[in-house]
């Protein structure tokens, strides 16, 4: 299976083109799910596991993994649906991602293949459906329709990140003058609260959208009205969305002379000098790895307009 990652430097080149890989995969049904091929550290084999005493149920067990000690989570089980057998005859396999400054794997009964997607056909999840709080996108491939999980709230269940800025930082956000509104635009609905509630608790105020083109849409409407400076602070934005990426959009705003002043600060759960090359070359300000409140805080006051 190692065939699928080995090629992670040539994919970048889509990165910044509206476009990215979806790894293609099953969890005991005929349902496809898929996930961002750049969160993929590389896809293994059934490990051998070793149950921890008080983990989350939604742990098979702990494998050791290249020398590292690696969480295997059960994703059916985590999404709602059954839990998938742990047999050391099932031949399974276990999906190594890395994201939120994490390594953990999946474990999934079966890998398909990888699958190039355009971002404007990936859309947001159907209303209503039972799975849609743990979806962040659907697409569809070959006629058959592909469900994106929302890995990070998957992640959120089991590892509880820290959510407060520190008190030192409230203190220093009581000093800047008061600020105007700060447009968060992300499609997990779990790291939209996490970074609205930071950005709250510094005395903020928060406009949010799911996906690149809905924020600008947003933003085109503000600068039709000329209300853009009376209205947006900044911009904080995902890189991996639905309908238009984060790369895109900031293109977007340098373009429009009316948005292109704003501070934008490109926010991943992808990190490493990659991005942050990338974020220079879309032209955003800054780029900050997922998620710790303070980190993002600092931004915040950072690129906080004095006048």
């Amino acid at each position: 299976m190692s065939q699928f990652i080995e090629d992670i430097d040539q994919r970048t080149r889509l990165v910044g083109q509206n476009r990215m890989e979806l790894l293609l995969f099953y969890l005991g049904t005929r349902q496809v799910f898929g996930i961002n091929v750049f969160k993929v550290r590389e896809v293994i084999g059934k490990p051998t596991l070793r149950h921890l005493p008080g983990s989350s149920p939604l742990v098979c067990g702990v494998a050791n993994i290249r020398g590292r000690t690696v969480s295997i989570i059960d994703l059916a089980r985590a999404i709602g649906f059954s839990p998938l057998s742990v047999d050391p005859n099932q031949d399974a396999k276990v999906i190594v991602t890395e994201f939120n400054r994490s390594v953990q794997g999946f474990w999934v009964s079966a890998v398909d293949r990888i699958v190039n997607v355009n971002w404007e056909t990936v859309k947001p999840p159907p209303r209503g459906t039972e799975r849609e709080s743990y979806l962040v996108a659907v697409t569809e491939v070959d006629g058959h329709l592909v469900e994106i999980i929302d890995v990070e709230r998957v992640f959120a269940q089991i590892n509880h990140l820290p959510l407060d800025v520190s008190d030192e930082m409230i203190t220093q956000a009581e000093v800047m003058p008061h600020p105007r509104c700060i447009l968060v635009v992300d499609d997990s609905l779990v790291a939209r609260k996490q970074i609205e509630r930071s950005i709250h608790e510094l005395g903020f105020r928060t406009e949010s959208r799911s996906n690149g083109k809905a924020a600008l849409e947003y933003l085109e409407e503000l600068a039709e009205a000329d209300m853009v400076d009376a209205s947006i602070e900044m911009i904080i934005a995902d890189i991996e969305m639905p309908r238009m990426d984060g790369y895109t959009l900031t293109r977007k705003i340098r373009e429009n002379s009316k948005l292109q002043h704003l501070n934008v600060i490109l926010h991943s759960s992808l990190s490493g000098q990659f991005n942050v090359d990338m974020v220079k070359r879309a032209g955003a300000d800054d780029f900050l790895a997922k998620f710790d409140p303070n980190e993002l805080g600092a931004i915040v006051l950072k690129y906080t307009r004095h006048d």
